[in-house]
């Protein structure tokens, strides 16, 4: 089983040791701003001030899940005019959930129902749009293991961020969609556009 506690403060532990299921730390996530500056935070400075963007709040609920027994697993999700979106997947029971930080109501936590990565995957399809009500979902990379990156002290440092989303770039990608099925897609409606961006930050969206 893995194991967080050595990196951390006592305070650190603390609140570590209060987020004990995959919902609470999407509840701790989700009592945070969303951060619009172009900086990466490890889980140590998401933990210090309080503000994480989709990137920092996945790792940060990687490290957490690491913490109760779950290996720190992210899914990056690929999108077409319009921001990617990493998740930190974990299985329970034999099916998947995920733990996210958006600036959009739908892109967040999923329940650990579904029995494929490609079911999770698409659970987020119809939410997943850019400000001009497109649906932009195009595909989904395989689960990239931060244990392999420990030796960087990714749950604790800033440094080396970085390298870790190059990992993630590096990663195969797999398609959700036909060429038929892009052609086709609609915009998102009215009523689902405005609950989808209640409570965003617009200088946190992607600029067209």
């Amino acid at each position: 089983m893995a194991s967080i506690a050595s990196p951390w403060a006592a305070g650190e532990r603390k609140i570590l040791a209060r987020l004990s299921t995959p919902r609470k730390i999407q509840d701790f996530l989700d009592s945070i701003p969303y951060s619009t500056e172009d900086r990466y935070r490890s889980p140590r400075s998401v933990l210090r001030e309080r503000v994480a963007h989709c990137y920092d709040g996945a790792l940060f609920a990687a490290a957490a899940l690491c913490q109760s027994g779950h290996p720190p697993l992210l899914v990056n999700m690929y999108a077409e005019r319009d921001d990617e979106h990493l998740l930190a997947v974990f299985k329970q029971a034999g099916h998947w959930g995920a733990v996210a930080k958006s600036n959009f109501v739908g892109l967040r936590y999923r329940d650990p129902v579904y029995r494929t990565l490609r079911e999770l995957v698409m659970s987020y399809f119809q939410d997943y749009f850019n400000v001009q009500g497109e649906k932009t979902l195009r595909a989904y990379t395989r689960p990239l293991n931060l244990a392999r990156f420990d030796h960087l002290a990714w749950m604790t440092s800033d440094t080396h961020l970085d390298v870790i989303a190059a990992a993630l770039d590096k990663l195969a990608r797999t398609a959700v969609l036909t060429s038929r099925m892009r052609a086709a897609l609609t915009l998102v409606d009215e009523r689902s556009y405005q609950a989808g961006t209640l409570g965003t930050d617009a200088a946190g969206l992607y600029k067209l």
